[in-house]
């Protein structure tokens, strides 16, 4: 690694570049927030950048932890691939992660071991090789072994078809117990569909019906969880870096609510499958090694 922070990157392979609301609108308004029924649309050209940081408090060396016979990073590349990526980049800080992954049809990049968050990292990437402004990157996490490859292509093509600089996924929420839960992030949306804001408590709050029952989610509120995986145009990713952290991305301990603040647009649509759990801890590994088994 450069003393300097310069980002050494190595070609690994071939790609280098219920209340008051009459039965009918309630049930209408629930396909709404279901499905976003829309004509095809062809998907954009798109890279996709993984953060892969070695060191991890809860699961050490959690990039090469092992998923039937697999490292993880491995399997969050390979999902990349599927997608249809034009270039599919890893970002590591540690030769092992970057020998792991010889061979499978990804560049590798590696960067700077302090970078505070891996959009930082994703930047130095951007930096390194002078994507062009307009190019959509997809920042897929590296614990995400099992993203839906057309929840990939979804959030590009999100950005592409709308001009805010920054662009991510939700998906329904059905159980109370998610929306009270402080480990999933709820997102509200303005009508254009565009993030009003994320948020670890519940939204939006139904007052009338919770002031009966919280145990039941009402049909008529549109109760959204929030998928961690986004899409940036590269000119915006590198500028993303540089904004001040703000007080309500630091009360809600959120990175995307630094975009808000800074009064830039984010886009957010519903996946068109569902995003199995990512992988923080060892029974999260053995809960996909199950999930593997099974299917």
């Amino acid at each position: 690694m450069c003393a300097t922070g310069a980002c050494r990157c190595a070609a690994v392979a071939h790609k280098c570049a219920p209340t008051g609301v009459g039965e009918a609108e309630v049930y209408t308004l629930r396909l709404a927030v279901r499905f976003e029924i829309a004509m095809p649309t062809a998907t954009p050209s798109f890279i996709v950048a993984i953060p892969a940081r070695y060191g991890s408090t809860r699961l050490p060396a959690k990039p090469l932890r092992d998923i039937a016979g697999v490292p993880m990073v491995v399997r969050v590349a390979q999902r990349a691939l599927e997608a249809g990526a034009t270039q599919v980049v890893v970002a590591v800080d540690d030769q092992r992660i970057a020998d792991a992954l010889q061979g499978h049809g990804v560049d590798v990049c590696m960067t700077r071991s302090d970078h505070a968050s891996g959009s930082d990292r994703l930047a130095e990437c951007a930096e390194f090789y002078a994507w062009p402004d307009e190019a959509i990157v997809v920042n897929l996490q590296g614990d995400e072994p099992f993203a839906p490859a057309a929840g990939i292509r979804e959030v590009a093509r999100a950005l592409a078809e709308d001009d805010a600089p920054m662009a991510t996924l939700a998906t329904p929420i059905v159980e109370a117990h998610e929306l009270f839960d402080p480990n999933v992030v709820k997102l509200v949306r303005a009508a254009n569909g565009r993030a009003l804001y994320f948020s670890r408590s519940p939204l939006p709050w139904a007052r009338d019906a919770f002031a009966v029952d919280r145990d039941v989610l009402p049909a008529s509120a549109p109760f959204l969880r929030h998928i961690g995986i986004y899409a940036y145009r590269a000119g915006f990713l590198k500028r993303y870096t540089t904004l001040a952290r703000t007080p309500l991305e630091e009360a809600e301990s959120l990175e995307q609510l630094r975009v808000l603040e800074h009064g830039y647009a984010i886009a957010a649509r519903l996946t068109p499958e569902p995003f199995p759990p990512g992988i923080d801890t060892e029974a999260d590994l053995e809960r996909a090694e199950r999930w593997l088994a099974q299917r």
